[in-house]
């Protein structure tokens, strides 16, 4: 039976012989199906590189795992042992970090930063060396201390390596001191740019990358640190060796995995492409309604040629059958060639990067594009759905159980 259906909606589709009006109105709906299959298509593959390269963005800056103080700012860098936490199967290395904000003045003048205190391992955590556009990454150069400052962060404050001038950071001191001496409100720390560094505008504007020892004096937190940043091994499962770490520090320390570290901005990201995907689904519902219309005139024009096959033994289970196959097969043409367009588009972007983003970046030159297996199967599933229900409906109304004479 549902050969037969499949047959006879092929022949009123194909047929030369049927060619009329309604197969430039089926065509037409074909076209409004398809428009909306390719948006699907083209918009999904470029969140989907957008969200990889924010990805790799703070893959770059933020470690695989970070262990840090569940209560309270800091902790002593003793509390710890870096050796048990090493000897961690899927750890590698293991950086200790201060951070915190401060005023940095250069030349007259300022702005408010962030300050990362590391030590020497921080190299091997973070690829920090690959994001430097000026100078260099150089910690100490011999007992003189020395920054890598962020590019924003350079920009504003009118750094120049080239000259041999400190950055002066102040903070609020701690503890009790006299209000009627100014100059014992905040501590003061000197060091000089040795490089600067590019990563992303909202990095590069807010980073400053220092000596442990220096961010140690200046916060008033000798001995004490912020943070472990730790490096897994290549192939090591995040959640796996997280969960190893946290039995091993226990209930006063939280360990986090990079996308922990920024869960709701990644939740962000999902929201915002699946706002895209229902948004875009439903101009697919809107356009899939032409098809009624095509089912509508086919079925009419049809009327002699059901009762027909009423005559030769049809039934209406079987008359449904061939005009929702009909109404599938109109989609289906609409549906195919708007994915064909939708991941011909995305080649082009992907191969040539015909699109360019107009504002000028140190990232990408144009819009990135992705394409997933998962996705396609979503547009994929969506547009089954959609368009069977809109034809079964359709079909349903127009040839009711009851009216069997058609």
């Amino acid at each position: 039976m549902n050969r037969l259906a499949s047959l006879f909606a092929r022949r009123y589709l194909f047929s030369k012989k049927s060619h009329s009006v309604i197969n430039i109105i089926s065509g037409v709906s074909a076209f409004a199906v398809g428009i909306p299959v390719a948006a699907m298509v083209i918009l999904l593959s470029v969140f989907n590189g957008f969200e990889e390269l924010v990805k790799s963005m703070y893959k770059d800056f933020d470690p695989d795992i970070v262990v840090r103080a569940a209560e309270g700012k800091v902790f002593p860098e003793t509390q710890l042992s870096q050796a048990t936490l090493s000897a961690i199967e899927g750890v590698q290395e293991i950086s200790a970090v201060l951070e915190d904000n401060a005023l940095l003045e250069y030349r007259g003048r300022q702005y408010i930063g962030t300050i990362r205190g590391a030590d020497s391992s921080y190299r091997q955590v973070i690829p920090i060396e690959s994001m430097v556009t000026h100078g260099e990454y150089q910690p100490l150069f011999g007992d003189m201390e020395q920054a890598l400052v962020g590019q924003g962060l350079a920009y504003n404050l009118g750094i120049n390596i080239a000259l041999y001038d400190p950055l002066r950071a102040y903070v609020p001191r701690r503890g009790n001191f006299s209000s009627l001496l100014p100059i014992e409100v905040a501590r003061e720390g000197r060091i000089y740019p040795s490089g600067v560094f590019a990563l992303d505008a909202e990095t590069d504007s807010q980073y400053i990358i220092t000596p442990l020892s220096f961010a140690q004096r200046l916060f008033d937190y000798e001995g004490k640190i912020s943070s472990l940043m730790i490096k897994l091994t290549s192939g090591a499962n995040p959640d796996k060796v997280r969960d190893a770490i946290a039995s091993t520090v226990g209930s006063d320390f939280e360990v986090l995995t990079r996308y922990q570290q920024k869960a709701s901005l990644y939740r962000i990201m999902r929201y915002e492409k699946w706002g895209i995907f229902f948004i875009i689904l439903l101009v697919l519902i809107i356009a899939s309604f032409s098809v009624i219309g095509s089912l509508v005139m086919l079925i009419i024009d049809k009327r002699k040629d059901l009762r027909t096959l009423i005559t030769l033994g049809g039934d209406i289970p079987l008359l449904r059958g061939i005009f929702i196959r009909e109404g599938m097969l109109i989609s289906m043409i609409g549906a195919v060639g708007g994915m064909a367009t939708g991941l011909l588009l995305c080649w082009i972007q992907i191969r040539f990067g015909v699109i360019r983003i107009p504002a000028q970046t140190f990232l990408v030159d144009s819009y990135p594009v992705i394409v997933k297996a998962t996705d396609m199967a979503g547009v994929v599933v969506a547009f089954v759905a959609v368009n069977y229900t809109i034809a079964r409906l359709t079909v349903m109304k127009m040839i009711p159980k009851s009216d069997i004479r058609l």
